[in-house]
């Protein structure tokens, strides 16, 4: 039996977290599901978004299921996610891209993962107002934080015989911080001879997604750039909700799905489930399910491919519950 935190999220999380449990329950791995609440829905209650009872849970248990959390624009609390992954410092971001048969795309052979340094850059959150008509936001670069996320990278390349790892910067103009970032990359790539290493600037790097993503095999880079190629990839292999993501660190891993909460169709049985389900592959993976994992991803690309059962982003008009049944049919 294991023992893992599930955090239902807000808007359409806790109907796609609960369609992620059926489906690994009819896998047949035997999960412990350990409730706690986040987001929006607590706020009332605690007086914040994250309750310590939430990092306590995830602590305790070193793996989580995370469905979408509400990140106010402009306003209000500041982004759960990026919270979670700065105090249980899950320095990695890991993003698969990968095309399925039958996914409402126009690229075929995709298959990278993306790499994201995930503690630090523009997003540690380091800004302040210049007077009345201006903003300065801080962006920091650390040898440390570079290093490890590099490294992360490689050895996931060399675990999982991948051929090429590209690092991704705008060291030509942020010649300091994208500049060491840049070097550390090229000083790590080093220690792993037998992997190929190449480097894109950003702008480039994107262009190059579009017209040859099946040249890319994976990718690591800073923080920001991570955010938005990673969506950028979700564009490539037919949008968010075929998406799953992880954040991980030395001893600690919380997967979650890269959309957001879509709180304009939570409740009405809408929500595409699969982004959540294959981050919950990703999950039983690292929980050495790999049985289970590879049944369940089997699952969605059939239920992909014959396109009978698709819900409204897909293309189709399938509810959850009809699109989580035929997945488990398909086990």
């Amino acid at each position: 039996m294991k023992n893992v935190t599930l955090i239902p999220g807000d808007g359409i999380g806790p109907e796609v977290s609960q369609a992620v449990q059926k489906v690994i329950e009819a896998a047949g791995v035997e999960i412990e599901w350990e409730e706690a609440n986040a987001g929006k829905g607590v706020m009332e209650e605690y007086g914040t978004p994250l309750p310590d009872e939430v990092l306590d849970s995830v602590r305790k248990n070193k793996v989580a299921l995370k469905g979408p959390i509400t990140t106010p624009v402009g306003s209000g609390f500041r982004s759960v996610n990026v919270a979670i992954r700065k105090k249980l410092d899950l320095y990695t971001n890991l993003r698969p891209v990968k095309t399925y048969e039958g996914a409402p795309t126009k690229f075929k052979d995709v298959d990278y993962v993306v790499f994201r340094e995930n503690t630090e850059g523009l997003y540690a959150g380091i800004e302040h107002k210049v007077g009345e008509d201006a903003a300065e936001s801080i962006k920091i670069t650390t040898r440390q934080a570079s290093e490890r996320i590099v490294k992360a990278a490689f050895e996931y390349a060399q675990r999982e015989n991948r051929k090429l790892v590209t690092a991704v910067h705008k060291a030509n103009i942020m010649k300091l911080s994208d500049g060491l970032f840049l070097e550390v990359a090229r000083e790590v790539a080093e220690e792993y001879p037998e992997i190929e290493f190449n480097d894109r600037i950003v702008d480039n790097m994107c262009m190059q997604l579009v017209q040859y993503p099946e040249e890319y095999d994976v990718l690591v880079m800073p923080n920001l750039y991570g955010d938005v190629i990673s969506d950028l990839g979700a564009g490539l292999i037919g949008g968010l909700g075929l998406t799953p993501g992880a954040n991980i660190g030395d001893e600690i891993a919380v997967f979650e799905a890269v959309h957001g909460s879509a709180p304009d169709i939570a409740g009405e049985n809408k929500a595409n489930p699969i982004a959540l389900l294959l981050s919950g592959v990703l999950m039983l993976r690292h929980l050495k399910e790999t049985d289970a994992a590879d049944r369940i991803e089997a699952a969605v690309a059939d239920v992909l491919a014959e396109g009978q059962t698709l819900t409204g982003d897909l293309g189709g008009n399938a509810t959850t519950t009809e699109i989580t049944e035929a997945i488990i049919d398909r086990l």
